[in-house]
């Protein structure tokens, strides 16, 4: 592979692994947007979360190379604060107010989410990035269900919409 792609820090195989378990959280977090068919489901979740474990892997191989060079100045870090502003750019883009209605933040919150499993996952940081999956799916799914109980509880009138 070096041949064909030149030396990397991080070797090919952690490379896959850390994008596929992005991917893969990704696609946890997606599902279940895609599931009750909302916008931003599995294929924006597993793209978000892989270009920002992308990002990550760049970032790291870029600081080793400068390092290498006598740049020892470079900050991998810095490519956490660049993600950051970039999707907090999308994600205000999805949000949208209509009237005294605000719409999108849960969608806007899920990605942020699923960018920052994908930059833990890209760092190689592997338990965080699957508790942060586990604790969102859990947050997702324990909400829609409460949502869910409280509304056939709660009584109807034709007096609701006033």
């Amino acid at each position: 592979m070096d041949a064909l792609f030149g030396p990397t820090v991080i070797p090919m195989r952690d490379m896959l692994l850390r994008l596929g378990i992005a991917c893969l959280f990704g696609m946890v977090l997606g599902l279940d947007r895609e599931i009750r068919g909302k916008s931003a489901g599995i294929r924006t979740h597993m793209l978000v979360a892989l270009s920002s474990a992308m990002t990550m892997l760049i970032a790291l191989e870029m600081a080793e190379e400068l390092a290498k060079l006598g740049r020892g100045d470079t900050d991998p870090v810095r490519a956490i604060q660049g993600l950051a502003q970039a999707i907090g750019f999308l994600c205000a883009g999805i949000i949208f107010v209509t009237r005294a209605d605000v719409h999108g933040v849960t969608t806007a919150a899920g990605l942020w989410m699923t960018s920052t499993i994908g930059m833990a996952a890209g760092a190689g940081q592997f338990r965080i990035a699957l508790v942060g999956t586990l604790l969102a799916a859990l947050i997702v799914t324990a909400m829609w269900l409460l949502m869910r109980i409280t509304a056939l509880r709660r009584p109807t009138s034709s007096h609701d919409d006033e």
